[in-house]
């Protein structure tokens, strides 16, 4: 009997109507097949918050609120006041935030995972964001990062981001990948009314045609220099390093599943380990979900990023596990089944 069927009959074989459980039911099945067992563990969930600048939001012009609010948003995490530190305390999850790349000088005693490439990306209006070379080294740093939360015995893991403007990235990606009009990509990010929207929409749509982006193959790194994030590159890395690992990989937002997208141009099977864990507020956020044929686990109207969703989703998750290895079967209750 293959595994798939072994799962299969397991959950079946529970004191309940076939497919009762729903979407928990899918969960179960899946977490089994990434580790490879009809008795799976969720062991240390954690999240990783990667925070970074982008030089577009400078000017202000597709961001309501000024850069510096990514910096101070670092400090909040690290003081425990942001809804990722109260979610992460609520569901005893382990939390970490890393500089990818914010443009502020961070003490190194602060309890952040240091690992900036550089103080912000270029503004990409009129240059590569970054060099391929800082891409690449992106990537591997979020490879390393990731690495290490494996070896202290986490094998499930979400991504969150902190950065002012990386809603823009998010949208160019997602136009570049499912060539869909841009002005259906991008949304209102982070608190911006009809005027800034329509802002921002112009001002994308020349950054489009500057970087050429309805091209037909564009690889991943130069897709991340022409107009990424350093949070978004180390993303990448994680998602990729995690799928190596054998984790079970939560997928966050717009931002986090943007990082998605990349990761999985690199490596198609990352998907296997992911589950989505809901569909954000951000306009652009479904039409990603559509485009991996997902189904997220919660629809809570959420826009925050930083990994919220992923927090408020790996419970459900651990549900799905612990009803899988500890509800009784019809057999071990002496319970009738339906002879249907």
């Amino acid at each position: 009997m293959t595994l798939v069927a072994q799962l299969e009959n397991k959950i079946n074989q529970k004191t309940k109507p076939p497919g009762s459980l729903g979407h928990l039911e899918k969960i179960a099945l899946q977490v089994g097949l990434i580790q490879n067992t009809t008795n799976p563990v969720i062991n240390h969930p954690h999240i990783i918050v990667f925070a970074a600048d982008h030089g577009i939001a400078e000017q202000g012009i597709v961001n309501p609120y000024p850069q510096t609010v990514t910096t101070q948003m670092v400090y909040n995490f690290v003081n425990g006041g942001a809804a990722i530190n109260v979610f992460c305390r609520q569901n005893n999850i382990s939390l970490e935030v890393v500089n990818a790349g914010v443009n502020a000088s961070f003490e190194s005693s602060l309890p952040i995972i240091h690992a900036a490439i550089g103080k912000g990306t270029n503004d990409y209006q009129t240059r590569n964001a970054m060099t391929s070379e800082e891409a690449e080294s992106a990537i591997r740093k979020g490879r390393e990062i990731l690495a290490a939360t494996y070896r202290k015995g986490s094998n499930c893991v979400g991504f969150g981001e902190m950065g002012i403007g990386n809603t823009s990235s998010a949208a160019l990606i997602l136009h570049y990948y499912t060539k869909l009009p841009l002005e259906d990509c991008v949304g209102n990010g982070t608190g911006s009314n009809h005027e800034q929207l329509i802002q921002k929409k112009n001002v994308l749509k020349a950054v489009s045609k500057f970087h050429r982006l309805d091209a037909k193959d564009i690889s991943a790194i130069e897709l991340l220099s022409k107009i990424g994030g350093f949070e978004i590159a180390m993303m990448t890395g994680a998602y990729l390093e995690a799928k190596e690992a054998g984790m079970i990989i939560v997928v966050d937002g717009f931002i986090a599943t943007a990082a998605l997208m990349i990761a999985h141009h690199i490596h198609p099977e990352v998907l296997s380990n992911c589950i989505f864990a809901h569909c954000s507020e951000e306009s652009g956020h479904r039409k990603m979900l559509n485009y991996f044929n997902a189904v997220p686990l919660l629809d809570l109207g959420l826009r925050l990023g930083e990994g919220t969703g992923a927090a408020l989703a790996i419970p459900l998750i651990q549900n799905a596990v612990a009803f899988l290895n500890e509800m009784a079967s019809f057999e071990s209750a002496g319970i009738s089944k339906s002879p249907n």
